[in-house]
């Protein structure tokens, strides 16, 4: 039990590369092992977790289970992870998710040895950026969780449709959608190794822990560089650090304008791949905004808190605007979190202005409660789109209509989490969101009355989803023959079954997931 405690995070990250060595050394003609093998790791990083949460101590100040050995001494970087309330709760999302993706991707027949090894390394990814409590290492992490969704995409992906990419030259939608993911995500991340090479350099480590004392106790006006003849104070090295920061997390969140790379992704990528896309990936995005960007340029976040929170209220309305537009059910639910993830934006824009406020922390919780929150109702949408399209092989509205019916179980399961999107009071969606509105009004109240305008039309994209689907005249294509609609099976039911569950505790009871949060932000940003 001394050594489970004492090395729980590393158990955590490291078990799905175990996992996928495992998987490795299995018969590839072995589907079965192959697939439960996978699953039931995966599931163990889950129970760890769980047992992580019963064992953290929200009241204590700091990050705690850290644990720390030499990496790379020359570069002055440690192999370094710890969790606080902010990280817990992602790492937890993370774990969830994974299990049910990988539940998800028992439809996958073509090279499921390279798929489910792929999604076990992304897991530790994923895992690692959340608990990484040095610089370099979150880096490294950072670009490793980009790497195995490349290949998802490319090659587990539709194989319907093509795109132009050059006077007449076309290629795969899945190949164009892959390589766009990969140039946004990437082509961001250059600033963002630039800035944390500068931090590095300047202080001898890459420890979060030292850096946020150093970083913020030099004098602004100090001399820090000289740059072709020009002199180059630490504020005007703080801003550029700054926005080489802001830009790399805005390309992954995503904001409007850097999103267009999202809907092709999602609608190409393999259901189970949406699923952590929208779920975790993107969650990477918010989580950089909070562990960096805020602690590092308090200053800088309060000078430009402005054109965060016009970022956020664009993608709000446009990625509303956009969702209502669509006729592909998968484009539809894709720019949705555009929208939803424009809120967890919107908090942190919020909390950048009244740093230390009672309306900041209120937002900040709303925040990350947000980013949880998507995180369940997005995959759970994706994964609702992917039955459909499993048994009809099209996603487009006009092709649908009255199925109702047909699949009675499916209906109502697609109608609870829409309304989880949508934000019903008593679901999950409301209470996040309330708390982000709550705490950006006082101090944003113009952002926060446009944003509105993108609440409102998301009721209408998500209304007209429903609609389209399951109401209306009958389509008759699906009710006989071999066109026949079958209803949602177990395995996709137990798939939706903890989602479903969650969505409903935390809109009736989310005070264990806000006093985690809640006492982390207090303590982040106090």
């Amino acid at each position: 039990m001394e050594f489970l405690s004492s090395h729980l995070l590393i158990l955590i990250l490291f078990f799905p590369v175990l996992a996928a060595v495992v998987v490795l050394c299995l018969p590839n003609d072995n589907l079965k092992a192959i697939r439960w093998t996978a699953l039931s790791t995966s599931l163990m990083s889950f129970v760890l977790t769980v047992f992580l949460w019963t064992q953290f101590k929200s009241e204590q100040p700091g990050f705690q289970f850290q644990e720390q050995y030499a990496w790379y001494p020359a570069l002055h970087s440690t192999f370094h992870v710890g969790v606080d309330g902010l990280s817990l709760t992602m790492v937890l999302l993370t774990t969830l998710l994974t299990p049910l993706a990988l539940l998800a991707s028992f439809n996958i027949t073509e090279r499921i040895k390279a798929y489910f090894i792929l999604f076990l390394f992304l897991e530790t990814g994923m895992l690692g950026v959340f608990m990484a409590l040095d610089l370099l290492i979150f880096f490294v992490f950072w670009e490793i969780g980009l790497v195995p969704m490349y290949f998802l995409i490319n090659q587990w992906g539709s194989e319907k449709g093509e795109r132009e990419i050059w006077k007449g030259v076309k290629v795969q939608s899945r190949n164009y959608a892959s390589l766009k993911f990969i140039i946004y995500t990437m082509g961001g991340s250059l600033g963002l190794l630039l800035a944390i090479q500068l931090l590095g350099v300047l202080f001898n480590t890459y420890d979060l822990q030292g850096l946020y004392a150093n970083w913020a106790a030099l004098d602004p006006n100090a001399v820090m560089l000289h740059f072709f003849n020009r002199i180059l104070t630490v504020s005007t090295v703080k801003t550029i650090a700054f926005w080489a920061f802001v830009i790399a997390f805005a390309i992954k969140v995503p904001v409007w304008p850097f999103h267009t790379w999202l809907p092709d992704a999602h609608t190409e990528a393999p259901t189970a791949g949406s699923m952590i896309l929208a779920g975790v990936l993107l969650k990477l995005g918010a989580y950089g905004f909070l562990r960096l960007v805020l602690p590092f340029y308090p200053v800088e976040s309060a000078r430009y808190a402005g054109w965060l929170a016009f970022l956020a209220v664009m993608a709000i309305v446009f990625g509303a605007f956009a969702a209502f537009g669509q006729r592909d059910f998968k484009r539809l639910v894709a720019y949705s979190s555009v929208n939803h993830m424009g809120f967890v934006v919107l908090g942190i824009a919020a909390a950048a202005k009244a740093a230390s406020t009672l309306n900041a922390t209120i937002a900040l919780d709303g925040a990350v409660l947000q980013m949880f929150n998507h995180g369940l109702s997005a995959a759970g949408m994706f994964f609702l789109v992917g039955v459909l399209y499993e048994r009809t092989h099209t996603r487009n509205l006009d092709d649908f209509g009255g199925l109702f019916p047909l699949v009675p179980i499916y209906g109502g399961i697609l109608i609870f989490t829409s309304m989880a999107s949508l934000g019903l009071p008593g679901l999950n969606g409301f209470v996040s969101e309330f708390l982000v509105v709550r705490g950006s009004w006082p101090v944003l109240s113009l952002y926060t009355t446009v944003a509105m305008i993108g609440l409102l039309f998301t009721g209408a994209y998500i209304m007209k989803g429903i609609k389209s689907v399951l109401h209306g005249p009958l389509n008759e294509h699906w009710a006989k023959g071999t066109h026949k609609l079958t209803e949602i099976n177990l395995r996709e039911t137990i798939v939706m079954a903890p989602l479903m569950v969650l969505i409903l505790v935390i809109g009736i009871y989310p005070a264990w997931i806000l006093d985690v949060i809640n006492k982390a932000m207090m303590m982040l940003f106090h």
